[in-house]
């Protein structure tokens, strides 16, 4: 095997020819510029043709499951080990996925329940133990000598009745007498029991004193095994005056009420019938009618609208509405009083109908008159059916606006059976078990109480376990809990589960290929991850990490620099090698940030803001401990904290959603408990994410920001277009008319293969040019629509110059540093990074209030120092406007630059969700127990 990976000529997207050496078994970052070609070096390049070559090498029957790939635009690579991708992907969006299916440790818990876990009967809350009929027999014959025992077998254990057929079978079987309720009686009396009345009934199977114990040994373990025979597994030893014990060689509670099926991993599985719960098979959710999305203005009247189902049909012959109107009238609900002054009893009548069968009359449109006598359902109640029985997907779409997801009432969100959660460990079910952090787990693991036997048992368990646990914690996950849904990580979250699981797998002679696994960390936890991805090194691989963090460059073997700048101004190895290297290179954007001689300056003065303020109460999502935050207005607000310390809680969750109801229902009551103070001061709520601007190939920078109605004007406007009677629509590719018929305006037609990746090639009627011939010939300064539409944002600024209404569209693109993408790229091509950029760029546009509110969550994802700079001038602007920003960031040149700093911590899960700090940089600097402050105070002091 070569001691280098050695690519030549690689093209793909904007790389220029690019030949390069990469020591192999080395951490090797690639960085540069936002655009300039990391990962289509790194991925689309390097680990493709890592990951073909394996699948090339498999059967066919293989490649169907596993899907082909495409070969990368390179000319050869050499000394390449089978490649792992690592990107910041979301995990799944199964609502049955969680932290711990996922990392593949709740596989290890389950198992680990089932080996040692102890059942409690949950009613009495008392242990449940299995017994051998040896073990029942050594406990009767260790009682004290000349003891009166009886051994019974319960019968009926406290159920009411007369119990008349039990009696006659056990005398009809020769026994003689029985106790009832500790009494004794003769079988063969007439006994008569209230049948209103709980009874215990126990057969006495052998009654005797303890004093030869060899010679009653066997007839003790007769009698009990016949006690066992005629209850079903359960025996009662009652020593008369001293003690009475009832034993089971099942585990079943000695109260007869509770019985456990035998205790095997699969029952600890919420994917299992055997372990699910069956209410809600699984998910501990049910969805269920919202009587606030039912009904979301509570000001209104049913006469003014206020229930939205019937908005629009009320006091007609809809036969829905007919049967509520009479649910109205037999109840005198008034429809004239606002929804929230109704009563209690009327509002539940609303909600789940009548409490009785009501006789009333409706009358169809053709006029036919039907005649019930029934129970008419409210409107909760009748979402829910119409939901759950229709078997139209458009209905359910309709309903399914008004219904959230509810706690199982019979789970209360557990997601397991009785019989599972009736186990524990730690006297902790399995659930408990898994909502706790992976810190508090490696201290559980750690001091597990156990017997000789269960740590023998169970030592290989917890070793997993152990490790397991000890991998999410390097990486900086200890904050998360096993119940942490997994389509609610985060991109990096995601990432470094991943990681973690691959460490854990100690693959050696493998080349890993990571995106930004620093995203989404504090400063504090970077170490932490540095020295996990180090020992990946150690064991014996590759690691190729794209990277913008400082601390991960500056730990790198080998150091690739992309450039010198973005899309067609990059795609070039500016400098490969040390960090000095890298440094020492001139035209390196990156060795001049990393050298000093460029860098983000802090503020030489704060902002003081508008004066106003928003006031967050109580806000308790989550891990937030009902906590109140005030947010100065007109400032350039920055949310910090140590990972899953509560900021996107706070932000996204409870500040969002608290501002969304104030401002998409003017009339909203907050009452005395409300939860914020100060929503006068906003007009406007942007929250700019990183999700994309469109999922087809027709969406694009063009389409989203609007710029293209403007340039489907011009086109629209100039003299071959009037001469053909060509209007602005004819410039769409939405639309039939002037798009190609044959890809509908895609460009590319998609062709299926078997076992081989989906293939998009270029449409052979428009070659690629999405419009049709007749369309193309109307030009504007010699380029018709396809050429404008494949013009990156620079070229296409320049061509627009005269044209201030296009220009200013396109600066803004420019200010957010996006200028290298082109007008028409296809939106799936855009990182996340970019299409939160064209968000800003779009908001940009608009004329600026002074009330408006800007949230933004990590916007510096897959940036550049160098693009960090464009970030901030850009959202400076906002703020200069009279506007207010607050963003969740991690990166401390964004922190250093914020007028207003709110801290959360101290640390992640249950130890966070407190406001630690709030104030400018130089006051949370002096805050001691702030990680931010004490990671800021350094830059602050250089």
């Amino acid at each position: 095997m070569k001691e280098n990976i050695v690519i030549k000529g690689a093209r793909e997207n904007n790389l220029k020819n690019i030949n390069l050496e990469i020591p192999r078994n080395k951490f090797v970052v690639f960085t540069g510029l936002s655009g300039s070609g990391k990962s289509s070096l790194a991925f689309n390049t390097i680990y493709e043709e890592g990951r073909r070559r394996y699948v090339d090498s498999l059967s066919n029957y293989a490649k169907q499951f596993l899907g082909g790939t495409k070969k990368p635009d390179v000319d050869g690579i050499e000394g390449l080990s089978p490649a792992i991708s690592i990107e910041q992907k979301t995990v799944h969006n199964n609502p049955r996925s969680i932290v711990g299916t996922v990392t593949e440790i709740y596989d290890y818990l389950r198992l680990l329940y089932a080996r040692i876990g102890k059942p409690y009967c949950p009613t009495h809350k008392k242990e449940i133990t299995a017994q051998k009929s040896r073990d029942i027999i050594d406990h009767v014959i260790k009682q004290e000598m000349g003891s009166t025992i009886y051994i019974l077998s319960p019968i009926v254990i406290n159920q009411k009745g007369s119990h008349a057929t039990i009696l006659s079978r056990l005398k009809r079987d020769n026994f003689l007498r029985v106790l009832i309720n500790d009494e004794v009686f003769e079988l063969k009396n007439d006994i008569q029991l209230d049948k209103n009345k709980k009874w215990n009934i126990d057969l006495v199977i052998h009654r005797f004193t303890l004093n030869n114990i060899e010679e009653k040994k066997s007839e003790i373990a007769e009698a009990i095994e016949i006690a066992l025979e005629q209850s079903n597994g359960l025996v009662t030893i009652d020593v008369l005056g001293k003690s009475k014990n009832t034993y089971s060689i099942h585990h079943s509670c000695e109260h007869g009420d509770f019985d456990m099926p035998k205790i095997e991993p699969r029952l600890f599985s919420f994917n299992s019938p055997n372990g699910m719960c069956p209410n809600c098979k699984g998910l501990g959710q049910l969805q269920k009618a919202s009587w606030d999305l039912i009904c979301p203005d509570k000001n209104l009247s049913i006469d003014d609208g206020a229930i939205l189902l019937f908005k629009n049909f009320m006091y007609t012959s809809n036969l829905e509405w007919q049967e509520f109107d009479k649910l109205l009238n037999f109840y005198s609900i008034d429809r004239k009083i606002p929804i929230k002054d109704l009563s209690e009893f009327d509002l539940n009548i609303l909600k789940y109908g009548s409490a009785e069968d009501i006789t009333y009359s409706i009358i169809s449109e053709r006029g036919n008159k039907y005649e019930r006598s029934k129970h008419i359902e409210g409107i909760c109640e009748r979402i829910e059916r119409k939901y759950f029985d229709t078997s139209s997907n458009e209905n359910r779409i309709y309903f399914s606006k008004y219904l959230v997801d509810a706690e199982c009432p019979e789970c209360k969100g557990k997601r397991l059976n009785k019989y599972a959660l009736a186990t524990k460990i730690e006297n902790l079910d399995i659930y408990e078990m898994c909502d706790k952090s992976i810190e508090e787990l490696n201290e559980i693991f750690n001091n597990i109480k156990m017997t000789d036997i269960e740590k023998e048992i169970s030592n290989l368990i917890l070793i997993e376990l152990k490790h397991r646990v000890d991998f999410l914690i390097n990486v900086g996950l200890q904050y998360l809990t096993l119940n942490r849904k997994a389509e609610t990580l985060s991109g990096g979250e995601a990432q470094r589960i991943r990681l973690a699981t691959q460490i854990g797998a100690n693959l050696t002679g493998v080349l890993y290929v990571l995106d930004e696994p620093s995203i989404g960390l504090h400063q504090k936890d970077n170490e932490k991850l540095l020295n996990s991805l180090r020992k990946m090194v150690d064991i014996g691989n590759s690691l190729i990490v794209v990277e913008h963090d400082e601390d991960t460059i500056r730990q790198a073997d080998f150091i690739v620099d992309i450039g010198p700048k973005a899309g067609e101004h990059g795609g070039e190895v500016v400098c490969a090698g040390s960090l000095e290297n890298i440094i020492n290179t001139k035209n390196s954007i990156t060795g001049q940030y990393l050298s000093g001689n460029l860098k983000i300056e802090v503020p030489k003065t704060r902002r003081s803001g508008s004066g106003k303020v928003l006031t967050l109460k109580n806000a308790c999502v989550n891990n937030l401990k009902k906590i109140t935050v005030k947010f100065p207005l007109g400032k350039f607000i920055v949310v910090t904290g140590v990972s899953g310390s509560g900021k996107s809680s706070l932000i996204n969750q409870e500040l969002a959603s608290s501002l969304n109801q104030f401002l998409n229902n003017a009339k909203y009551d907050f009452r005395d408990e409300q939860k914020i103070t100060g929503q006068l001061n906003i007009d406007k709520l942007i929250k700019v994410d990183q999700s994309p601007i469109g999922r087809t190939p027709r969406s694009n920078p063009a389409t989203y920001t609007s710029v293209f109605d403007d340039i489907r004007e011009i086109f629209a406007s100039t003299e071959e277009a009037k001469i053909r009677g060509f209007s602005k629509s004819r410039f769409s590719f939405n639309v039939s008319g002037g798009r190609c018929d044959k890809c509908d305006g895609d460009g590319v037609l998609k062709i299926e293969m078997h076992f081989l990746p989906d293939v998009y090639v270029t449409c052979d009627h428009c070659d690629g040019q999405r419009y049709n011939y007749e369309t193309l010939e109307v030009k504007y300064h010699g380029k018709n629509i396809s050429d404008v539409l494949n013009m990156t944002i620079e070229q296409a600024y320049v061509f627009f110059i005269q044209r201030s209404k296009i220009r200013e569209k396109l600066q803004t693109l420019m200010d957010v540093g996006l200028g290298y993408i082109k007008l028409g790229q296809n939106a799936t091509t855009l990182s996340g990074g970019e299409a939160q950029r064209v968000k800003l760029a779009t908001y940009l546009q608009k004329k600026p209030t002074g009330k408006s509110l800007y949230i933004l969550d990590e916007p510096t994802t897959g940036l550049h120092s160098y693009d960090v700079q464009n970030l901030l001038n850009v959202l400076n602007r906002i703020v200069d406007n009279g506007d207010t920003v607050i963003v969740i960031e991690h990166n401390l040149d964004v922190i250093k630059c914020a007028d207003y700093i709110i801290d959360l911590g101290p640390d992640g899960g249950k130890a966070g969700g407190q406001v630690v700090a709030t104030g400018t940089p130089e006051q949370i600097t002096k805050v001691e127990y702030s990680y931010t402050g004490q990671y800021i105070k350094k830059i602050l002091n250089n």
